[in-house]
C-alpha cells in the first residue's frame, strides 16, 4: 500500500521526523494505544486514487482518545477495524497486509471474532480465511431472541465449524448464531439513523458500548465521558473520495458540491438525496477538463443520471440509497436458492411457523425481531469511499465495484449496456 499524503495547511511547523512520527505519512494503519495525531484534513492512497478524511472541529489528538486506546482486554480499539486509510472502515486488502506484517498477531485477528470461530486453531491463515478473503467479522447474535420468534433455525451446512460448535452454536453453551459480516463507515454520521446491518443499536452510544464489550472484549461498558468523546469524534469526521487517478481532485470549486470530505464536513449532502443534480457541471464538454480527465469526469455525469433516474422494477439506484433513509431490504446476497449458496458461509434453513420456508445465509434483522418478515432484512449502507473500501456488500462477496453493478444488472434485469455499466462504477467510483 502506498503512503499517504496529507493536505497542504495540515503540517503545521513539525519538522520532517515529527511528521512521520505523528501524521498521515506514517500511519498508514493506526494501531491502538501508539498516540499521535488525526489532522484537520488528511489524503491516503487508494487503487483509484486517494480517500480524504475531514475533522470539521480540528485535530484529534489520539492518545488517551477512547476511539484510539484498547478500551477492552484483547488489544483492539475503535480505530482497529475503522482505519482513516480505508474511509474508515476496512478493506480486505489492508487486512491482508496486516497478517503478513505481524504474522497473524495484530490483534485484528483476536479469536472472539477475527476468526471462523474461536476455537479454530488460530495461528493458521484458514482459521481467518472469511475475514482475509472476504474481511469479514463473526457476529455471534443469542439465539432465541428476547422475544419468541416466528421460525425454527437450523444449520445445513456450516463450513466454519461455530454454528454447530458444543461451546458457541445454536445448540451450544453460547446458544448463539454466528453470521458474518463487513465492517460499516464510522463517518458521515451526523443523520445517522440506522447504525448495525441489523440495527440493533439504536445510537451511537449503544452501538460503541456493543462494540466496546463485544469486539474488544471489555469488562465493563464505556464511562459516560468515553461514550461522549467516541460520539463526538464519530459525528465530526467526514469521509469520501478524494481524487481519482483519472478525473483528478473531487470537490474542488469547479467541481459537483455533492464530491469531496470537505463538502460533507461543510453541510454539504452526505447522503445522496440532494445530489441528483451536482453532476451536470460535469456533462458539458467545456467545463469538464481535457482528455483523459474529460471524459471520465463524462462518464460520471452519465453515471449519476443512470444512479438517479433509470427505472427498474418501479425503482431507481437512489430509492433505496438515499442514505439519510433508514431502509432494510433483501437484496438477494443472504436469502439465496440452496444450490446457489456460497460455500464459504454457513447456510441456514428457516422454517415460519405459517410453513413457509428458506434458505440464507445470513437471516439478518430477524435474528433481533425474530419475524419472519425480517428475514435477509439488511440495512443499506451508505456509498462514501467506496473505492478504498473493498470487498463490497455485508457478506463481502463482490470484489469490485464492477461486480457490484453487475450482481444488480442480473438481479433486477436492468439490461444495462456496456457502456452503462462503465458509467455507473465511474461514478461509484469518486463518492
Amino acid at each position: 500500500m502506498k503512503r499517504s499524503t496529507p493536505f497542504a495547511g495540515t503540517v503545521l511547523l513539525l519538522g520532517a521526523a515529527a511528521l512521520t512520527a505523528q501524521y498521515g505519512p506514517g500511519r498508514i494503519w493506526w494501531d491502538a494505544g501508539r498516540g499521535g495525531i488525526l489532522t484537520w484534513d488528511e489524503a491516503y492512497d487508494d487503487p483509484d486514487g486517494q480517500v480524504g478524511i475531514v475533522n470539521a472541529k480540528g485535530p484529534v489528538h489520539a492518545e488517551g482518545h477512547p476511539f484510539f486506546e484498547a478500551l477492552g482486554t484483547n488489544g483492539r480499539a475503535c480505530i482497529t477495524c475503522h482505519q482513516p486509510s480505508n474511509a474508515m472502515s476496512l478493506s480486505a486488502a489492508t487486512i491482508r497486509e496486516r497478517w503478513r506484517e505481524s504474522g497473524g498477531r495484530d490483534p485484528i485477528f483476536a479469536a472472539v471474532d477475527g476468526s471462523n470461530c474461536p476455537d479454530a486453531k488460530q495461528e493458521t491463515e484458514a482459521s481467518h480465511s472469511l475475514l482475509l478473503r472476504r474481511g469479514l467479522f463473526r457476529i455471534a447474535l443469542p439465539w432465541p431472541p428476547k422475544d419468541p420468534p416466528e421460525f425454527q433455525i437450523e444449520v445445513v451446512r456450516d463450513p466454519t465449524g461455530c454454528n454447530t460448535s458444543p461451546i458457541y452454536g445454536i445448540g451450544g453453551e453460547q446458544h448463539a448464531v454466528s453470521v458474518f459480516r463487513r465492517p460499516r463507515v464510522a463517518a458521515n454520521l451526523v443523520e445517522a439513523t440506522v447504525l448495525m446491518a441489523d440495527g440493533r443499536a439504536v445510537s451511537l452510544e449503544g452501538q460503541a458500548t456493543e462494540a466496546a464489550l463485544a469486539h474488544e472484549q471489555a469488562a465493563a461498558p464505556p464511562t459516560a465521558v468515553e461514550l461522549r468523546r467516541i460520539v463526538e469524534f464519530e459525528r465530526q469526521i467526514f469521509t469520501a473520495q478524494n481524487s481519482d487517478v483519472r478525473g483528478g481532485l473531487l470537490g474542488d470549486t469547479d467541481g459537483p458540491a455533492a464530491l469531496g470530505p470537505a463538502n460533507l464536513a461543510a453541510g454539504k449532502p452526505a447522503g445522496l438525496a440532494g445530489a441528483a443534480t451536482a453532476f451536470g457541471i460535469w456533462a458539458a464538454p467545456k467545463t469538464s477538463g481535457e482528455g483523459i480527465q474529460r471524459d471520465f469526469r463524462a462518464s460520471v455525469a452519465r453515471g449519476s443520471e443512470l444512479f438517479f433516474h433509470r427505472q427498474f422494477a418501479g425503482k431507481t439506484c437512489a430509492t433505496c440509497h438515499a442514505m439519510d433513509i433508514a431502509r432494510w431490504m433483501d437484496i438477494g446476497t443472504a436469502n439465496v436458492a440452496e444450490r446457489e449458496a456460497s460455500p464459504d458461509l454457513p447456510l441456514f434453513r428457516i422454517t415460519c411457523n405459517g410453513g413457509r420456508v428458506f434458505y440464507t445465509q445470513d437471516p439478518g434483522r430477524a435474528l433481533i425481531t425474530g419475524r419472519c418478515a425480517d428475514i435477509g432484512m439488511i440495512a443499506i449502507q451508505q456509498f462514501r469511499g467506496l473505492a478504498a473500501r473493498a470487498p463490497y456488500f455485508s457478506n463481502g462477496s463482490a470484489p469490485t465495484l464492477r461486480d457490484v453493478v453487475e450482481y444488480y444488472d442480473r438481479h433486477f434485469a436492468i439490461t444495462l449496456s456496456e457502456g452503462e455499466k462503465n458509467d455507473l462504477v465511474n461514478f461509484l467510483k469518486v463518492l
